[in-house]
């Protein structure tokens, strides 16, 4: 497979175990070139992971000494993508729950629109924790009040295309959006720059331990990151509230698919 000059998979990853491992397979297997940053892993994945790379000139690892966030991570990539004149970046979850099937489609949307952030759109089968279906439901309806409508079907699926430049100069901007506040509040911020979003379609995987599935998401802490996160983009929403009806009523309506 030919690598991409325009763009690029980004995996973020911190300790998934061998999950990780067979993510990068499937996603090579429908991509040239793939990155993986790993946040401070310290499950030994990182030497798998070099071991690799030394055999496989699509795939590129990145080491962070400590763990700083899927935020932090992804931006270390962008960076370095940026830096290897890449324009655009498919994110993927390391843990099995996204469908690497999907990343050409995904690819060619943004190559056909490349102003826009592609987003996967989540559908859910029967291994949904209903809890979490329920409240990304809550954090959607937020997200579609802070842009007023901007067309945004999800604002938690990780499975997305972002424009490298826009996403690198937003979160330039302020310190937040390091850890698993990083993908609603990297929507919410590109919306407000006016950039536009298509939504696709895209299942979800929730894997037992079975499975080989590992979760780092907590309720209890998580919620509570992502309460202080609205809380935070509502005060700025309001500030910014008289710019975004202005540009509202001049820009085109958002690009669905």
């Amino acid at each position: 497979m030919d690598a991409s000059r325009t763009h690029v998979l980004l995996i973020p990853s911190y300790n998934t175990g061998a999950k990780v491992f067979e993510t990068v397979r499937d996603a090579r297997a429908h991509w040239n070139p793939v990155w993986v940053v790993t946040d401070g892993s310290t499950d030994g994945t990182p030497e798998g992971l070099r071991a690799m790379a030394a055999a496989d000139a699509g795939l590129k690892v990145f080491e962070l000494p400590a763990n700083a966030g899927k935020g932090a991570a992804v931006l270390h990539g962008l960076q370095a993508a940026r830096a290897a004149g890449f324009t655009h970046a498919l994110t993927m979850d390391s843990d099995g729950q996204h469908p690497a099937e999907l990343i050409p489609s995904f690819m060619q949307a943004s190559m056909q629109r490349p102003d826009a952030m592609v987003l996967g759109r989540p559908v859910f089968d029967a291994s949904a924790p209903l809890l979490r279906v329920r409240g990304r439901r809550i954090s959607n309806g937020w997200t579609d009040l802070e842009t007023l409508g901007a067309g945004i079907g999800d604002s938690l699926y990780g499975f997305r295309v972002y424009p490298i430049a826009d996403l690198i100069a937003v979160m330039r901007r302020q310190r937040w959006m390091r850890r698993f506040d990083f993908d609603t509040e990297a929507v919410v911020r590109l919306a407000w720059r006016g950039v536009q979003p298509i939504n696709l379609d895209a299942p979800v995987k929730y894997l037992t331990a079975e499975q080989g599935g590992i979760s780092h998401f907590r309720y209890g802490r998580d919620n509570l990151l992502l309460t202080w996160m609205h809380l935070r983009l509502m005060i700025e929403f309001v500030l910014r509230l008289p710019d975004l009806l202005w540009r509202r009523a001049w820009r085109r309506p958002p690009f669905q698919r």
